[in-house]
């Protein structure tokens, strides 16, 4: 999150509440869908109550190369952020000499793989909490850099660069990749009635407006010193 204001400027988090609305909704229409059609269990589902066998497989193929870019993506951002902390770490495996970046990569996949055999999806929520953990600390590690260390909050970045904004708009939208399983999400609970407020608290609006933006550590803050204080 921050790398994303600071690529497209402060003005570009408001992409995040505008692609917000926009799952928001398409969420909504997704429910419908579900409620009207009792069979419908996924994307392709639709596609194929709407055009047909055709429409179900170009559905499927894109659901399924979004889900593999999304998987992609991950291992790229964790290879990038792996090398940046422990730059010139080279390894060797079955005779060969992999580079860092590819190394944590193909580390950080050995780690999540096991994740993908477990009979029980309840447990990933178990699992989730980490990413809770983890930004928690991550927050106090700048804000304890920035107060007690004496670094200081110095840097204003830009309102809007526009050269940037692609790739903001690039990684506000990857905040949103979970939305390819909302017919999961809604299938899995024990009530589908219920499946409303998770989109409205959990889903789309607590999520995106609290847990995002706690995300981005200092940057809220940041935008209002941008404003007031120049």
């Amino acid at each position: 999150m921050p790398y994303a204001v600071s690529q497209g400027g402060w003005l570009s988090f408001m992409l995040l509440i505008i692609f917000a609305m926009i799952c928001w909704y398409t969420a909504l229409l997704l429910e419908r869908c579900m409620n009207q059609q009792p069979l419908i269990k996924s994307y392709a589902d639709i596609g194929e109550v709407a055009f047909g066998y055709k429409g179900r497989v170009v559905i499927a193929s894109f659901i399924y190369v979004e889900l593999f870019l999304i998987a992609v993506e991950l291992l790229i951002l964790e290879g990038d952020n792996l090398e940046k902390l422990f730059p010139n770490m080279n390894f060797t495996m079955i005779g060969l000499k992999i580079g860092s970046k590819s190394g944590f990569v193909l580390i950080t996949a050995l780690i999540i793989l096991p994740t993908t055999w477990l009979r029980s999806l309840g447990a990933l929520a178990y699992i989730s909490v980490g990413g809770v953990v983890t930004s928690v600390v991550l927050i106090g590690c700048v804000v304890w850099v920035g107060e007690v260390d004496g670094v200081g909050f110095h840097e204003r970045g830009k309102l809007v660069n526009s050269g940037g904004l692609t790739t903001a708009m690039s990684l506000f939208a990857f905040c949103y990749c979970a939305h390819a399983l909302m017919p999961t999400i809604c299938n899995s609970m024990n009530d589908r009635k219920q499946f409303s407020k998770v989109r409205n608290v959990f889903g789309i609006t607590f999520y995106s407006c609290f847990s995002y933006s706690t995300r981005l550590g200092l940057c809220l803050p940041g935008l209002l010193f941008f404003f007031f204080h120049k």
